[in-house]
């Protein structure tokens, strides 16, 4: 799971930030671990309940996404890694699996609406750590141009609507108001 930010439109850190009475990172490190031998937590401060093993970003790389993922792939000890962002405290373990089941590329990654999803993805370690690497050190930051970078596969329409038939999973806490729907969605139960 990846945990830095700056977290400047939500105002605070969104590892930390509660959703449903529990830390937004605690929540998703929750459900990966119940699916993976060993969580990582990349980058920021996670919350001390959140269980995993804790991984710095490099400190020589600019503070981006792609460097938490670099980070990210160059800790992993499985041939592939699922990335998961701590802004998207509502993914399921339904979406995680489809994920994990869809047809194997270099990349997996959710699309709605013509809107990829990198930070919510699977990634072929030996596949995508070069091309990542490459990319941090020659300032190419996007997550989208490295999604394009390298053989990606999209798990999207009809198969994701499957999943995440309300689209809750995917929801990106970036404001205060996107926590309020967040927590309303939460209590209002299941979709």
């Amino acid at each position: 799971m990846l945990l830095g930010g700056a977290s400047s439109r939500m105002g605070r850190d969104k590892a930390s930030l509660p959703i449903g009475g529990v830390a937004g990172a605690t929540r998703i490190a929750r459900l990966l671990d119940g699916f993976f031998e060993t969580t990582l937590l990349v980058g920021g401060t996670p919350p001390s309940d959140a269980p995993g093993r804790r991984v710095a970003d490099p400190p020589d790389a600019p503070a981006c996404a792609l460097r938490g993922l670099v980070a990210a792939l160059s800790a992993a000890r499985a041939p592939r890694l699922v990335a998961i962002a701590t802004d998207l405290p509502l993914v399921t373990p339904d979406l995680v699996l489809g994920l994990i089941a869809y047809p194997e590329a270099a990349a997996v990654a959710p699309r709605r609406d013509g809107f990829a999803q990198p930070l919510c993805a699977v990634y072929r370690v030996a596949d995508v750590l070069p091309v990542a690497r490459e990319r941090l050190a020659a300032g190419r930051l996007s997550l989208h141009g490295l999604l394009d970078a390298v053989e990606t596969r999209y798990l999207e329409g009809d198969d994701l609507a499957a999943l995440d038939p309300d689209g809750r999973a995917l929801l990106n806490l970036n404001t205060p108001e996107d926590h309020a729907r967040a927590e309303a969605l939460l209590a209002a139960g299941p979709g």
